[in-house]
């Protein structure tokens, strides 16, 4: 090399290393767009809902927990149609009936519920079901919700290995798994590939920073939910307009090397809403 390259080979890395590092180890299109189903218009065909989700900008649809096999047959045509994935499931047995509780019908009947998510799931194409696994109560410890739902929750991990559906457990105002480590102990006391971590970003603002959840937990997070919270009145609001550092959590996701779905959980509304909905997110994606 003459000098004179040498010189400008020089200058300019030494330009390039004060350029700001956003520190991101995965790309904006490495992360996917996706919607809850229950914020697609109701007035809509499946179909109709799905074809909008797809207008709109997501790239795919978490699901709901569907007990009647012929709807959920057609909620599986309608996607296919739609070309829009289904990528998860919520499950919604778990609150009426929490594993942790100390009547035998109310676990029964939480089981089946989460049997029914993670064959809902494996019919759709979808390779998560999200459980929150626990309600402390007044009748329920902390100690009585942990030792409760562990052994229920491993009796599950046979048929998720067997239908290759990943358990991923949340994070909500249940008063159970209150730090990140507490969540991460519960998840690895499982020893399983099959049980991880699903991250709403909103749920914990006010009693922790997201970005510090999503550090501890790392490549236990499986898939996120977006949503904001104002820690001031005390209410979920519009995304990007509440008290998340969106650019330090967008960073976080990064550092962990994440890769997947990122879900938002809001209100229904129409198309010019869900649009609205879809760029803040491409914010969001966007480190802004």
């Amino acid at each position: 090399m003459q000098r004179r390259e040498f010189i400008t080979s020089a200058a300019l890395t030494a330009a390039a290393s004060m350029l700001p590092q956003t520190n991101f180890s995965q790309s904006s299109n490495q992360l996917k767009k996706a919607v809850l189903i229950s914020m697609l218009p109701k007035n809509m065909s499946y179909l109709d809902r799905f074809k909008l989700a797809i207008d709109c900008g997501f790239e795919a649809m978490e699901a709901q927990t569907i007990t009647d096999q012929k709807e959920a047959e057609e909620i599986k045509e309608a996607a296919d149609k739609a070309k829009l994935r289904i990528h998860s499931v919520m499950n919604m047995a778990h609150w009426a009936n929490p594993l942790s509780s100390s009547d035998p019908a109310k676990v029964a009947a939480s089981m089946k519920g989460m049997e029914t998510s993670l064959r809902n799931a494996k019919l759709w194409g979808a390779d998560t079901v999200l459980l929150v696994p626990a309600v402390v109560d007044p009748t329920t410890t902390i100690p009585q919700a942990w030792q409760r739902s562990v052994p229920q929750i491993k009796k599950l991990i046979p048929l998720a290995k067997e239908l290759k559906v990943v358990i991923a457990i949340e994070e909500v105002w249940n008063k159970f798994l209150l730090t990140p480590y507490d969540l991460a102990k519960y998840v690895d006391e499982f020893k399983s590939p099959w049980v991880k971590a699903y991250f709403d970003v909103g749920n914990i603002v006010m009693y922790g920073y997201p970005q510090e959840w999503i550090r501890a937990l790392g490549k236990r997070i499986v898939k996120f939910h977006l949503k904001d919270f104002d820690t001031k009145t005390r209410n979920f609001v519009a995304l990007r307009e509440g008290s998340i550092d969106w650019p330090e959590v967008r960073k976080a996701i990064g550092e962990i090397g994440y890769s997947g779905y990122l879900t938002v959980e809001l209100s229904s509304g129409d198309k010019a809403y869900l649009q609205e909905v879809s760029r803040r997110v491409d914010k969001i994606l966007a480190g802004e």
